[in-house]
């Protein structure tokens, strides 16, 4: 027992060296020969789970614990245990473990904190992170700020709330990209983009005094920070700019698979529905593993919802179908894959069935129908049915009183020639601002263009209440007043009278308008001519001298050149040739003889022999059956099989041929 007791004591101090040397593989050898010796040793087992965390292997260390639990204690290693199922991805079961410990040191309070940040309690987070600071002093206060400035990003981002000022400082490159991404959370885009440059150059700054660390290394470092700047140029519209950077953090294949995830979705929305083989590309990379424990929920949706058009777009069909099924289970009243599978639908031309689909989750999600509806009009209109559309837009409450719907309606139905139904969406309209907002510019305007439509349709009668109510709140008004007296005028004469003593007179009615300035501007029909200026020579005549008129001489026509004026003129001159009587015809040109030029063609003096006509004892080519000249040739004709070849050059000389100028060889 003494040598196993002294052998014990030495493997500690050995398990002691190697701790405070990190070397956490020799110890834990050290720790499992102790463990031999003495089986259940708290301090050994608690040991060699530290060891077995430090070498990463969790499950390992989170199988030791379970084994051992009676003789730990759950207190004695609530936070290794947490921490490895946090780690394992396991986040349910680490968040259950840490609140079930009675007094919570800081360590499991910051590993509280960041179970909370994955879970996206980002509220509960702050106030741990806020107390942490508060509460400790230690060399770990700068993580924990950067930790507080990415609860308060995320927040920003995820949750469109804009946090309190934490007056937190931005000496480090990872408290100003944090500061970056809280402003383009706010939509600060310009700003954001500032503070992301500023964030680079620090991040170049503290890496560059390292001389262990290279350019790649820096640059993989600034991927995060390249691949938010690019994300600040996409949502400012300069997409080619974006395009680059995002490729260039591609191209440096960095280790965060999250941050190529988001990188590669951000391309395919670029993308769209062009460069599509590219798009199937980069969507391996939104498939890596572990993507799903490095996003946000909002972002694996997005990344999911994308994947989904890119299929609509390629022509997959069934995996549209698939991925948006998914989706809207995920999220049942998220209006977004009902979207994706109707167009889809439109795609198939299945619009029955995409009607059906939108008014089946327009009655189970009526929270969310606005949109939905919106699309069924949409639908409805581009197969013809304007009626159904307009009925559609009407049930939609949040819309219901809007101008811009008011006017689609009014529209739509003067189309169709509803009269009725478009003065129905009128009234309806008047009455709700009457009641919310009354005498509001929205109400008298609305009440203005139902005036005008009623007279402009020949409604005087219906239009008389909203032009007294017009003329009421402007007394001064006096073409809404000619038009109440107008539509009085068909309805009752004697108060058509009484409103027209209302009617200013005609001198003030008459408007300061210089007459000759308004026909002589840019733009007028017809301008009247000023009167020349009076000489002394063109005086006024006097009274009884009346104004004679000048006639005006005729020119002389010009006649053509070399023309005789004595010589009497072709009485035909104004036929067509062919129609005079002096017409002949053209003459025949003689050069028409010449069947063709060269050694190809004839020459003028054969073409007269080759005409059979001219000859008189030409023979027949060939010969007719039952004749006598069947049997015997003619006398003096030599058949052609016995007639001996001409001598060379008897016929014809040939043309001297031409020497070729350059190059070799014959034609």
């Amino acid at each position: 027992m003494a040598s196993g007791g002294g052998s014990v004591a030495s493997l500690w101090t050995e398990v002691n060296r190697c701790g405070q040397n990190g070397d956490f593989t020799r110890a834990l050898k050290a720790v499992n020969k102790i463990l031999h010796e003495i089986k259940d040793d708290v301090t050994a087992l608690h040991c060699k789970v530290v060891c077995l965390v430090q070498n990463g292997s969790f499950k390992e260390a989170l199988n030791v614990m379970n084994t051992f639990s009676k003789v730990l204690g759950s207190d004695l290693i609530a936070f290794e245990k947490a921490y490895c199922e946090y780690r394992l991805n396991r986040v349910e079961s680490a968040l259950k473990t840490i609140e079930g410990v009675a007094e919570q040191t800081d360590k499991l309070k910051e590993l509280y904190g960041q179970v909370l940040y994955r879970q996206e309690r980002y509220e509960e987070c702050k106030a741990v992170y806020r107390d942490l600071i508060r509460n400790s002093q230690d060399e770990y206060e700068e993580e924990r700020k950067t930790n507080l400035s990415a609860v308060v990003a995320a927040m920003s981002t995820w949750e469109n709330s804009s946090p309190d000022d934490l007056g937190l400082p931005e000496t480090t490159y990872e408290l100003c990209y944090n500061a970056a991404c809280t402003l383009i959370g706010q939509g600060q885009l310009t700003e954001a983009m500032n503070k992301l440059r500023q964030a680079e150059e620090l991040c170049r700054v503290s890496l560059a005094d390292d001389s262990d660390v290279t350019e790649e290394d820096i640059e993989s470092e600034l991927a995060v920070i390249h691949s938010q700047m690019a994300y600040v140029l996409q949502k400012q519209g300069r997409t080619d700019e974006a395009l680059q950077l995002y490729n260039q953090v591609i191209k440096l294949k960095p280790s965060d698979v999250g941050l190529l995830a988001v990188t590669a979705n951000n391309i395919i929305t670029i993308n769209k529905d062009q460069n599509v083989f590219d798009s199937k590309k980069k969507v391996k990379l939104t498939n890596a593993e572990g993507v799903e424990h490095k996003l946000a929920k909002m972002q694996l949706q997005a990344i999911e919802f994308n994947k989904a058009l890119l299929a609509m777009y390629t022509n997959q069909a069934d995996q549209c179908r698939k991925l948006s099924s998914s989706l809207q289970s995920q999220n049942p009243g998220q209006p977004r894959p009902v979207l994706v599978q109707v167009a889809q639908l439109c795609r198939e031309k299945q619009h029955t069935k995409a009607i059906e689909l939108l008014q089946r989750f327009s009655d189970q999600h009526p929270e969310s129908a606005s949109g939905i509806k919106l699309t069924m009009a949409q639908l409805y209109l581009t197969q013809g049915h304007v009626t159904k559309a307009c009925d559609i837009l009407r049930s939609i409450e949040d819309f219901k009183h809007k101008q811009g719907m008011i006017s689609a309606l009014v529209t739509m139905y003067s189309h169709e020639e509803d009269i009725d139904s478009a003065i129905d969406v009128f009234s309806r309209a008047i009455q709700y601002y009457q009641a919310q907002q009354p005498g509001s510019p929205v109400h008298l305007a609305l009440v203005r263009e139902a005036a005008n439509f009623k007279l402009k349709y020949g409604r005087k009668k219906e239009a008389i209440s909203d032009l007294e109510q017009l003329w009421k709140q402007n007394t001064n008004d006096i073409h809404t007043l000619a038009q109440l007296i107008s539509a009085y005028s068909l309805v009752d004469t004697e108060k058509a009278k009484s409103l027209s003593k209302h009617l200013p007179s005609p001198d003030k009615m008459s408007f300061n308008v210089d007459v000759d300035e308004l026909e002589n501007s840019h733009g007028a029909n017809y301008v009247r001519k000023k009167a020349a200026k009076v000489t002394g020579e063109n005086l006024p005549k006097e009274q009884g001298q009346g104004d004679i008129k000048k006639k005006k001489k005729k020119k002389k026509g010009k006649l053509p050149k070399n023309c005789d004026p004595k010589a009497t003129p072709d009485p035909e001159r104004w036929m067509p040739m062919r129609e005079r009587t002096y017409y002949r015809g053209k003459k025949k040109s003689k050069k028409k003889e010449q069947v063709g030029k060269g050694t190809q063609g004839a020459t003028s003096g054969a073409a007269s022999d080759l005409d059979a006509s001219k000859t008189a004892s030409s023979p027949p080519t060939s010969p007719r059956p039952g004749s006598a000249s069947a049997s015997a040739p003619a006398p003096g004709v030599v058949p052609p099989r016995q007639q001996k070849p001409a001598a060379p050059g008897a016929t014809r000389k040939k043309a001297p041929q031409k020497k070729k100028k350059g190059g070799k060889g014959g034609w």
